[in-house]
């Protein structure tokens, strides 16, 4: 039982857990036994916080549905081995040496000595504050609208569902009707983009402002991880929210008829939606192609690491595009920030892309054989390639935007999107990792020897 293999059981285990629930007849709004496929289908897009949906979550789930739902997406946004270790915190024990390592992989930085009880202290603390503070201000906007008790749980469920980027929402058209309202975009874009830029990216943050108020003398030193995540967010969501706008701005089924301000609200909100959120005020359906073919890409770089949010992340795309930049300019260092990158960070970059890329192809690949045979008349319009496409990435990135088409899929297919929505929640490298077993580092040096490339 490897670290990877631990982490990976560990979510499938809540998996099987969340599903066995979801079955049971006091889980649906009918009272009756749930379909084994929706409810395997939507504990793991629950527990992979990626908001895929083949029924409507807020009219097919009875209340304690809803409330499983809610469950699952709290712990597998925190993660399996946060939830664990928080759990083994509270019952007084200690760690030995596999938790620690499985900690230290699961949240993907070095391990010392105390520094775990405190890290998951720190992560169950920020999530308890941006969560009751989404919840504050949602309910003040929907108890005029909705009673009370509906209005704290649409509260509450919207709240943990943005922080944890799953995109699960209790209205059949997600925000749709309301994408004009300034409080519900602000509050849910706020904690979807906190959520997908990683806990210490926001402790580094606080202890950087707490510095800056309290006018000390000795200057403080952000850390490389957080001026690449920083810097590559606000890139991502000013390039993402400008091309929105323009590609989107004279399309009738999505902006053209809202005014300017909509317009802008709107754009902004698909910018950061698509990065592993879920949640959409648009009809995704109705994007044109060049929206699609943008929303897609967005999907794929996703979030941060640490955080939520599932993709390649912006620090392995930062990492590329520096590799690239260096390779123009002739230079064998590749440095970010007056800091050069190590080579197995280089490496473990490229091997993320290179798998993510070979699963989302293979999966796309498999369900369009599948729904070809089984639906010959599926593939008619070209558009209906773009759209398989985009439903395995938006799976494999955790996002769960949708064209529409989910619900209509076979049940392979469906599971080749369960296999795709697991595996990019416990990451691609640590899913092969699970697979190929424990690791052999080499210990014979070969001599170096040069090939063509490119």
């Amino acid at each position: 039982m490897t670290i990877a293999r631990t982490i990976c059981l560990g979510f499938l285990t809540v998996i099987v857990v969340g599903t066995i629930l979801l079955i049971l007849p006091f889980s649906t709004a009918d009272g009756h036994w749930n379909n084994p496929i929706i409810a395997l289908f939507t504990a793991t897009s629950a527990v992979c916080v990626t908001g895929l949906i083949v029924v409507d979550t807020g009219t097919y789930f009875s209340f304690w549905g809803q409330l499983i739902i809610l469950l699952l997406i709290q712990v597998g946004g925190l993660g399996y081995m946060t939830t664990t270790t928080f759990l083994i915190l509270l019952i007084g024990k200690r760690f030995d040496l596999r938790q620690k390592l499985a900690i230290q992989e699961s949240l993907d930085r070095p391990f010392r000595h105390g520094s775990s009880q405190t890290i998951i202290r720190s992560i169950i603390a920020l999530t308890l504050v941006f969560e009751i503070g989404g919840v504050i201000v949602l309910f003040d906007f929907f108890k005029d609208r909705h009673q009370t008790f509906y209005s704290l749980w649409l509260s509450i469920f919207h709240s943990v569902s943005a922080w944890n980027n799953a995109g699960f929402s209790l209205f059949e058209d997600s925000l749709v009707d309301l994408k004009g309202s300034l409080i519900v975009n602000f509050v849910i874009t706020i904690l979807i983009i906190f959520g997908g830029i990683g806990y210490q990216v926001i402790i580094e943050m606080y202890l950087w402002v707490v510095h800056k108020l309290k006018k000390q003398p000795e200057r403080i030193i952000l850390s490389l991880n957080f001026k690449v995540v920083v810097s590559t967010t606000l890139l991502l969501l000013l390039l993402g929210t400008i091309g929105f706008l323009l590609v989107e701005y004279n399309n009738q089924d999505t902006l053209a008829t809202l005014s300017f301000k909509d317009k802008l609200l709107g754009a902004w909100f698909q910018s950061v939606t698509t990065r592993t959120a879920g949640f959409n005020s648009i009809d995704i359906g109705e994007m044109t192609i060049s929206g699609v073919l943008l929303t897609m890409g967005f999907m794929f770089i996703g979030a941060s690491p640490s955080g939520t949010g599932g993709g390649i992340k912006t620090t392995t795309l930062r990492i590329l595009t520096s590799c690239t930049r260096s390779v123009l300019r002739g230079n064998d260092q590749v440095v970010i920030y007056e800091r050069e990158v190590p080579v197995p960070l280089i490496l473990k970059a490229v091997a993320v892309v290179f798998g993510s890329t070979i699963m989302v192809i293979v999966i796309t690949f498999l369900i369009s054989c599948i729904e070809v045979n089984l639906h010959p008349d599926f593939f008619e319009t070209k558009s209906s390639s773009f759209q398989v496409l985009f439903e395995v990435i938006s799976a494999f990135a955790t996002v769960g935007l949708s064209t529409g088409i989910t619900a209509s899929f076979s049940v392979p297919s469906q599971l080749l999107l369960i296999l795709a929505m697991y595996s990019g929640r416990v990451g691609i490298l640590v899913f092969m990792a699970a697979i190929v077993g424990d690791l052999h580092p080499r210990v014979i040096q070969y001599p170096e020897e040069s090939l063509l490339v490119g």
